[in-house]
């Protein structure tokens, strides 16, 4: 399954041969790519001096299509309660991402207008009509128009002899387009893909990466899962088996990267102004395992760098790129957030970082919160997941709703921001479970700066419960199996309670309590602008607007004076073993 066709035409990459690493459209750029960006900085560390790194979403022009594309799609909604927010873009993502899938691959135009009813349907639960449908179309035509000049360009100017592209489910359908694309018109170019698609709907062992690597062998050369920059070193030197099409850590004998070796990312390439925060990140892996998590599956063991090696990184970041604020890619900054705090604070930096946080009960005490908002700690992303208890051990959580409670409660009182994400539909969840979301929101909802709902998505592998659900559950597919063709993947639903519909409604339900309660869910830049002024209404030591930090030659250095308030205390409850 794995060997290439032709073993002799992937030769060994020299040092100073051109190799251009891209991203596709359409995900949504919080940060300059990070991964990318990484692999930049490793292979010139390594003597590959000659690598270009490219954010095609942010070019002219794609954006514009984005856009259009979910005003047309709006238009079939109307009355819906989710034309704004982050559920309604979640769910049309997913109708973006299959419909430019099915673009690439349809051959009867009839079938090809049925599919993208198809998925409107079954995700929205509403009808589409066939003039709806092809203005959808028309948009994704002239995307793929524009994407292909794009390409042709791109490609004359670099002349690259490697194209490296990291996929996730939002741009393998443009990464698959581009790929075709090079190969067409330069077919000495050797191609390689990674990404976090491997980790779910590509993951190892899957009828669909086996589907996906017979109809791309004749577009992707090499698949590198997991890790890339040992893999992709490797690979380019000629240390790895050149019979093999894909590659995990298994080829290199489960080897990970020592953090302190890495170097710093190099965003060298990107137009920074562009994005709203700079990247950075502390550690790599987890070390819990949630039942409907990637995270362990795709990194492998837990490891993280020094705070004084990180204080130094987002030191050098600063003087570089201008910017004081950043976005943590690590998966939970739990471990290393109240070290890295303390180190912020000797430094005498004024550095602000958002990234994602356990409610454990170390993040219930408000001597911690204050320590990290004077550390410039500016927004903590939690997955709550449930309001039931019951849930919270289902999922395998390992945190308690009173837990949450003090969570959210100590971070608002030190003014840090805090986003809020919501699993709705674990298979076992009951109503009685779901209303206890809705309470605990209506308790929090002063505190919660946003809240987003995510549907329950399973996926044959990847997950850590993924295998047990398939033994346990009857499978089924989501779309019917002539669809398969043009969507390359199939998706799945676990055929259990609460059903897909369900889930829908209560996601619906879920949007329109927050809305009741005053709970924002921004997603347009006007919508952040709006947050940010409610969180400065509620509370006295909020953190800048992320309007104030557009300007990069100012300099903000408000936290080392966020100050206790005489109304809270810190909040310390036993809740058994499961803190850090």
């Amino acid at each position: 399954m794995e060997k290439n066709t032709s073993p002799g035409r992937w030769r060994n990459i020299l040092p100073q041969e051109k190799i251009l690493l891209a991203i596709m459209p359409f995900g949504v750029p919080l940060i300059p790519p990070l991964g990318i960006s990484c692999l930049k900085a490793f292979l010139k560390q390594h003597g590959y001096s000659r690598v270009k790194a490219v954010d095609v979403v942010m070019e002219s022009g794609f954006k514009e299509d984005y856009d259009n594309y979910f005003e047309t799609l709006r238009q079939a909604l109307t009355g819906n309660k989710i034309i704004g927010g982050n559920y309604y873009y979640n769910l049309g993502h997913i109708v973006l991402t299959n419909h430019m899938m099915a673009h690439l691959n349809y051959e009867n135009e009839e079938k090809y207008i049925q599919l993208v009813k198809l998925l409107v349907s079954k995700n929205f639960y509403t009808t589409i009509d066939d003039g709806l449908v092809r203005s959808l179309i028309e948009i994704i035509d002239k995307f793929y128009d524009l994407l292909e000049n794009y390409l042709n360009r791109l490609l004359e100017e670099e002349r690259p002899g490697v194209l490296g592209l990291s996929a996730s489910r939002d741009t393998l359908p443009a990464s698959l387009f581009a790929f075709r694309q090079a190969k067409k018109k330069y077919p000495h170019i050797r191609t390689v893909m990674g990404g976090s698609v491997f980790f779910d709907q590509l993951a190892p062992g899957t009828t669909a990466l086996e589907s996906f690597l017979e109809k791309t062998r004749d577009t992707i050369d090499k698949i590198i899962i997991g890790e890339g920059e040992l893999l992709l070193l490797k690979l380019l030197q000629g240390k790895l088996p050149g019979e093999k099409r894909v590659y995990t850590s298994r080829d290199i004998d489960g080897e990970l990267l020592d953090l302190s070796t890495a170097p710093l990312p190099d965003f060298s390439d990107f137009e920074l102004a562009y994005y709203p925060y700079l990247g950075a990140y502390t550690s790599r892996s987890c070390p819990f395992q949630c039942s409907f998590c990637v995270e362990t599956v795709a990194w492998g063991k837990y490891r993280k760098k020094t705070p004084q090696r990180v204080v130094s990184e987002l030191q050098q970041l600063y003087s570089l790129h201008g910017s004081q604020l950043f976005f943590m890619g690590d998966s939970l900054l739990n471990p290393v957030i109240t070290p890295l705090s303390s180190e912020l604070i000797k430094s005498g930096l004024s550095m602000y970082w958002d990234g994602y946080l356990r409610a454990d009960r170390n993040v219930g005490d408000t001597e911690n919160t204050m320590l990290w908002r004077r550390a410039g700690f500016y927004r903590a992303r939690l997955g709550l997941e449930s309001g039931s208890q019951r849930i919270l051990d289902l999922i395998g959580k390992r945190i308690t709703v009173k837990q949450s409670k003090n969570a959210i409660s100590a971070l608002a009182y030190a003014g840090i921001k805090t986003t809020s994400f919501w699993i709705v539909g674990h298979p076992g969840e009951t109503e009685e479970d779901f209303q206890m979301t809705l309470q605990l929101l209506e308790e929090l909802k002063d505190n919660l700066y946003e809240a987003f709902c995510i549907p329950f998505i399973y996926h044959l592998t990847g997950q850590v419960k993924s295998e047990e659900w398939r033994k346990n559950n009857t499978v089924v597919p989501l779309y019917p199996g002539e669809s398969t063709s043009m969507l390359m993947i199939q998706s799945w639903v676990v055929d259990t309670q609460p059903s897909r519909e369900e889930t829908h409604r209560r996601s619906l339900r879920f949007v329109q309590h927050c809305k009741e309660l005053g709970i924002p869910y921004p997603h347009l830049f006007s919508e952040v602008i709006e947050a940010d002024r409610r969180w400065k209404i509620l509370h006295e030591n909020a953190v800048p607007a992320q309007t104030e930090f557009m300007d990069r030659n100012s300099y903000i250095d408000e936290n080392k004076y966020a100050r206790e308030l005489a109304y809270m205390r810190s909040i310390q409850v036993d809740e058994g073993d499961f803190n850090f």
